[in-house]
């Protein structure tokens, strides 16, 4: 099949979620199939150029759009979603008219709401074209989740108050791009649900997160000690926030109180100055942008994910089971996979349950390596992407079949 991705930033490097599943959907799709790639990308964000054009039969970058308090503040006044306007870019729904015209896309695959807005430039550009909308996330749920961590925290009303303000406009906003979509595809049953709830009868197909095992073999870099843990993400991601802050306030002491030779990692870009202002201080390494997380998890005794908020399914778990590490998170943070806990992982929602179950992995090391290696045998028998692959290409034939081939000029 002839598929062109859109995608909110290039795919490779792979250094955070979104960009880990769009690379390794095209990475497999491209063996084959041809496919043909149009990203968003800063300046900074192209060390991977190369290596995308050996594997797609086009690439096209355009430059990501700037927005001022004056954007921010038309959007709000508007009654718009931010995230609809957050990659508004006439450059970008030119792209898309350009590479339409140049030849049949059996499949235009959208990756993500923050480009929901270009499925009618598809439409348009590509009527025989069949357009797949990939929800990285039921972006409502998460923003319901936000207001009701945030409004139990009198000074974080203000930012539940900003979900308040979108949950409204998001849920119609989400909504009318799934219905607009050719066909639906969730990371989850779980935000399979939650988008079934916006729009009745919805068809979704959960494609889920994976992994390429022979990228995360267990190798330790540097021996794990009995007190180093770890967190990995996009620090100004939301949901890795109030997981860091609620982690370091109310948990890390309690450990710190048992085991005063912890050591907290906190490995992912973008700190804001709340993070940033942690390091060095109470045992807590604060690295910013690493070029490879693997190392850092490798290493780690315990991984943790203390998630409060968030949705789909979530890459840093499983790129911590796959390098056999322990882990710790919550209900919340597990969702989405099917885990037991005590087998495969260790589940905590209140800050004493999840620094007790921290310092018994700490403590008890046949504990710790047994989780760590049921983990790794759960990923490797459900995420692998040789396996989820074959489900998107069984959507595309679906799909292929209720479209007529495009009339020959003439």
């Amino acid at each position: 099949m002839n598929i062109l991705l859109l995608t909110p930033q290039p795919p490779y490097p792979a250094r955070q979620g979104t960009a880990i599943r769009n690379w390794g959907i095209l990475s497999h799709l491209a063996r084959r199939h041809a496919v043909s790639l149009l990203s968003f990308a800063a300046p900074d964000q192209l060390a991977g150029a190369s290596k995308l054009e050996s594997v797609c039969r086009a690439v096209r970058f355009v430059p990501v759009p700037s927005r001022g308090w004056q954007s921010r503040l038309g959007s709000l006044v508007a009654g718009q979603t931010d995230l609809e306007q957050r990659l508004a870019s006439a450059a970008y729904a030119s792209a898309v008219q350009e590479m339409l015209g140049q030849g049949h896309f059996d499949i235009v695959q959208v990756e993500g709401l923050e480009l929901g807005r270009y499925v009618a430039a598809v439409r348009q550009g590509g009527p025989a074209t069949s357009i797949v909308f990939d929800a990285h996330n039921a972006e409502v749920a998460i923003q319901r989740r936000a207001r009701e961590t945030d409004g139990a925290q009198p000074r974080r009303w203000a930012a539940a108050a900003y979900s308040w303000v979108q949950i409204p406009r998001l849920a119609r906003y989400e909504a009318a791009v799934c219905r607009q979509a050719d066909a639906v595809v969730s990371v989850s049953p779980e935000d399979a649900a939650a988008l079934k709830q916006l729009v009745p009868g919805l068809d979704v197909t959960v494609v889920s997160n994976g992994i390429d095992p022979s990228e995360y073999v267990p190798v330790v870099t540097e021996p794990a000690t009995g007190d180093r843990l770890t967190f990995t993400g996009k620090m100004d991601y939301r949901p890795n926030l109030d997981a860091l802050l609620w982690f370091t306030t109310e948990i890390w002491p309690l450990i710190r109180a048992q085991r005063p030779a912890a050591r907290l990692e906190v490995v992912g870009q973008k700190p804001g100055p709340r993070l940033a202002s942690l390091n060095g201080r109470d045992g807590v390494t604060v690295t910013g942008a690493v070029p490879d997380t693997r190392p850092y998890i490798s290493r780690a005794t315990v991984y943790i994910a203390p998630l409060r908020i968030g949705g789909g399914t979530r890459f840093k778990l499983l790129e911590a089971m796959a390098l056999a590490r322990p882990v710790v998170t919550t209900t919340v943070g597990a969702e989405g996979f099917s885990v037991q806990s005590g087998r495969e992982l260790l589940l905590a929602d209140s800050a004493t349950d999840f620094a007790q179950a921290v310092l018994r992995l700490m403590s008890d090391s046949t504990l710790a390596g047994e989780i760590g290696r049921r983990g790794r045998d759960f990923v490797l028998a459900h995420y692998n992407w040789e396996a989820i692959i074959p489900r998107l290409e069984a959507l595309y034939q679906r799909l292929a079949a209720r479209k007529s081939p495009p009339l020959a000029n003439g």
